[in-house]
């Protein structure tokens, strides 16, 4: 009997084909909407923990006062590498450790000149915010205890000062020092916060603290987390440490901050998943839509073929059969919306994250989900049609014309 059924409404589906494909351009277009929003919306996540990720796994930072970037008071004293030697030596999680102080300038290479962000640190540096070198090499001990002249750069002033030519034992000018380019680093692309990663130029902190800066300060230490130990078992040892070695009294605030980049990996994250879930609930909408419009049609189908009702009802037809029948009509055109609106939205999906530069995530869940929704409406707003056909009266259904 269902078969009966499924075969009758694609008749009357296939019969009306402009009148059914107008039917389901609700369907079609809510369920495509909400796939796409959740895909992109997944896309995004993933972007953004991929990025977070790159900065370093397991990252804590310490910053000078209380806020994230500049702004702080001048009173505020600054770091020194005692500090982070005593966080190598006291606390135990740290898997590696990076004092680094930075600024701008303004970097030249022969005629061609570039604003970038000079940092001065050691080779921890590049560890705990896994950066690989593509090229070159990275500091020796001479270099780091010497002071000497020699910087790793990332791969966008590579390409701003040298174009395509290998940058290795060239020179840079930062101020009026000629530093040679000993290493390259492999290119990361832009962080989750739009800024570039690869524009940088790193060298030993002995140098830049003695040629560029002109002081001994430490403005950013940079810890890695070993594997299997917990950030905020670390980042509580890390306050108590540095409160100790700041004379900090116990009524006192912190002068300085520690920041887990976990916690800043969830707050973006899930910034981004909250709206994903408005615009996925907005774009639900359009199925509510959708199952209006299929009620109307049905309701009209079930007049239009009133008499034909009356024929089935007096040849002994069950209300039950001619319930289901125009109830399997109303779940068939709403399930081919569905099948449709899945398709649309995986097409536009891999469109979108192309052009939107976000990985495609392909969410099997949240397709069943549409595709289940799209054919509950076809049940929901095709019940009601289906009983005022199952109800008419044969000897009335037959009088009209």
């Amino acid at each position: 009997m269902l078969w009966n059924a499924l075969l009758l409404a694609l008749r009357e589906i296939r019969r009306n084909i402009l009148r059914s494909v107008l039917t389901i351009l609700g369907i079609v277009i809510g369920v495509a909407a909400v796939i796409v929003m959740v895909t992109l919306g997944d896309g995004a996540t993933r972007q953004i923990t991929q990025q977070i990720e790159s900065l370093g796994s397991n990252l804590l930072m310490i910053r000078v006062g209380q806020q994230m970037g500049p702004g702080q008071q001048s009173n505020t004293p600054s770091f020194s590498l005692a500090d982070a030697v005593a966080i190598r030596e006291d606390v135990s999680a740290a898997r590696a450790v990076a004092p680094s102080s930075s600024t701008s300038l303004t970097v030249i290479a022969g005629n061609r000149s570039w604003s970038s962000t000079v940092t001065g640190s050691d080779n921890s540096y590049f560890d705990v915010r896994n950066w690989e070198l593509e090229t070159g090499r990275l500091f020796s001990n001479s270099d780091l205890q010497g002071g000497r002249a020699v910087c790793v750069i990332g791969a966008t002033v590579r390409r701003e000062l040298f174009g395509a030519m290998d940058p290795i034992g060239r020179k840079v000018r930062l101020k009026t020092m000629a530093c040679e380019v000993v290493g390259l680093l492999r290119d990361k692309g832009q962080s989750s916060m739009g800024m570039d990663q690869d524009d940088l130029v790193v060298m030993p902190l002995r140098t830049f603290q003695r040629r560029i800066a002109g002081n001994t300060d430490v403005t950013l230490i940079q810890i890695s987390v070993l594997d299997g130990h917990s950030t905020e078992d670390t980042t509580s040892e890390l306050e108590r440490l540095m409160r100790e070695r700041r004379h900090i009294r116990p009524a006192e605030e912190d002068n300085f901050t520690v920041r887990d980049m976990k916690e800043i990996t969830n707050m973006l994250t899930g910034t981004t998943k909250v709206l994903t879930a408005l615009l996925t609930a907005v774009a639900a909408v359009s199925l509510l839509v959708g199952g209006i419009g299929i009620m109307n049609i049905m309701l009209v189908s079930v007049t239009e073929r009133t008499r034909e009702i009356g024929i089935r009802l007096a040849i002994g037809a069950l209300e039950r059969e001619v319930l289901l029948q125009f109830l399997v009509e109303a779940v068939a055109l709403s399930s081919l919306g569905g099948i449709l609106g899945i398709l649309l939205a995986l097409g536009a999906s891999v469109g979108l994250t192309k052009v939107l530069n976000v990985p495609f995530v392909f969410n099997g869940g949240i397709v069943l989900i549409a595709f289940c929704f799209s054919a509950a409406v076809g049940v929901v707003f095709g019940y009601f049609p289906a009983r005022r056909a199952a109800r008419l009266d044969p000897i009335e259904a037959l009088r009209r014309e």
